[in-house]
């Protein structure tokens, strides 16, 4: 049997994935911080699932997943390990703290790395494992190519992501390991309900950017809510696992043109012009440069 792990799948692109694989035959182990939401999908998912209880940013936790993984893996290894958890950090640079950048970071790009170190060797990292390498695949999105303003916290966090994705797949070839990353636009989550409860807009409601925000908000919001289902990501990440020559990247994005090549082609100058920052900035031009927006 192959096994797989997963981080963050007690919702969104996470569950999907576990569905998706945990159906076609793998036994995925998936993190959960709640011991109910591994309760709940343990019981949805069947004997082909085992929650895994830990968060990215403890240490101590992870290391004892390892070892739960190691018991049922035994020899054979991990196929592969989906780096999915991540969290989304909102507002104006020039007003959060450096507490929460940093949070944001500890998440999103040093959580990624401890869960992968940690599970390295299960995936085939050294000499005569004696069993083949496994594949890394790392959750980014199209904000790692593309930063837009007031999303900055999430965009770098991504940026850092796809750089250290680069860097893994390099240095494990010689391991022969695949390190692969997908990156998609809008996805229909529950972490659009959670934004809008969170409510930035109104926490720098009194700034010179509250206008801007209440309105990049909604937007964004409104988005999300339209974006790709979650199933259609993990079919991806399911190709990225299977197929014999995997891509390096998966680009999933409802409209490619517009929100994925144009912003990456067009000169900085001119893109800036167009995001045409702060309360400048008009409900018509956010609704139609944050379409690819994916928090």
């Amino acid at each position: 049997m192959k096994h797989v792990v997963i981080t963050g799948v007690s919702s969104g692109i996470g569950r999907a994935a576990a569905e998706e694989l945990a159906a076609r035959g793998y036994h995925v182990f998936g993190s959960v911080r709640r011991a109910e939401d591994g309760a709940r999908l343990q019981a949805d998912l069947g004997q082909n699932f085992t929650p895994l209880l830990f968060d990215v940013t403890d240490a101590a936790a992870i290391k004892s997943a390892v070892h739960n993984v190691e018991k049922i893996a035994g020899g054979g290894g991990l196929t592969a390990l989906i780096n999915n958890a991540g969290v989304a950090v909102s507002g104006p640079l020039s007003q959060l703290s450096l507490d929460e950048f940093r949070y944001q970071f500890e998440v999103n790009v040093f959580g990624v790395l401890a869960v992968t170190q940690a599970f390295l060797p299960l995936l085939g990292a050294g000499k005569d494992t004696g069993h083949p390498p496994g594949r890394v695949v790392n959750i980014s999105s199209v904000n790692g190519r593309i930063t837009y303003p007031l999303v900055v916290p999430y965009c770098a966090s991504k940026h850092a992501l796809e750089s250290l994705s680069d860097g893994l797949r390099r240095e494990l070839m010689i391991y022969g390991m695949e390190v692969i990353v997908v990156e998609p636009g809008a996805v229909r989550t529950p972490i659009w309900d959670k934004a809008e409860a969170t409510d930035v807009a109104a926490r720098f409601a009194n700034g010179d950017y509250g206008p801007t925000l209440a309105v990049l908000q909604n937007a964004v919001i409104a988005r999300g809510r339209d974006g790709l289902p979650p199933e259609a990501v993990a079919r991806v990440i399911r190709e990225a696992l299977e197929s014999r020559r995997p891509r390096t990247r998966y680009v999933l994005e409802q409209n490619y043109l517009m929100t994925w090549l144009l912003p990456r082609w067009l000169p900085d100058r001119w893109l800036d012009a167009l995001l045409a920052g702060g309360q400048r900035m008009s409900s018509k031009t956010l609704r139609a440069i944050m379409r690819g927006a994916h928090l």
